[in-house]
């Protein structure tokens, strides 16, 4: 699946069927069931979008580089500068390579937040600020 510059996201060709036997291939891979690739978005001193052709032409802003972040403050939303990300609940070392996924708890100008959406699919960063 290399030529489509993808992922392939179906079932294991490896798996064993109840009885311990291995399974039969009946089938090749479908480009329906490739996916892209992790979009890796890291703290940077700008933002910088990506876009990609998503499934019937449609096309999807993957956000690679971000500084600022739309943080949901008690008055309202305010854009708010990126200072540092503390941890990531995906994987202990996202923090230390400074890449932002859902639920990581970034530092910002306000104090600490939690990424509320999936910026490498939606091209933004939301997160809502912690006590």
């Amino acid at each position: 699946m290399s030529q489509f510059g993808s992922q392939f996201h179906g079932k294991p060709s490896r798996k064993k069927e109840g009885n311990g036997k291995a399974k039969k291939k009946f089938r090749d891979k479908r480009r329906s069931e490739s996916g892209g690739f992790f979009a890796k978005t890291t703290l940077s001193e700008s933002d910088s979008l990506k876009s990609v052709r998503g499934r019937g032409s449609n096309k999807k802003n993957k956000l690679q580089y971000a500084a600022n972040v739309n943080l949901l403050t008690p008055s309202g939303y305010k854009k708010v500068k990126i200072t540092d990300i503390l941890e990531s609940p995906d994987n202990r070392n996202f923090s230390r390579l400074r890449i932002m996924t859902k639920g990581s708890i970034i530092s910002t100008e306000e104090g600490k937040a939690v990424i509320t959406n999936r910026p490498g699919k939606e091209g933004s960063v939301n997160a809502r600020l912690i006590g």
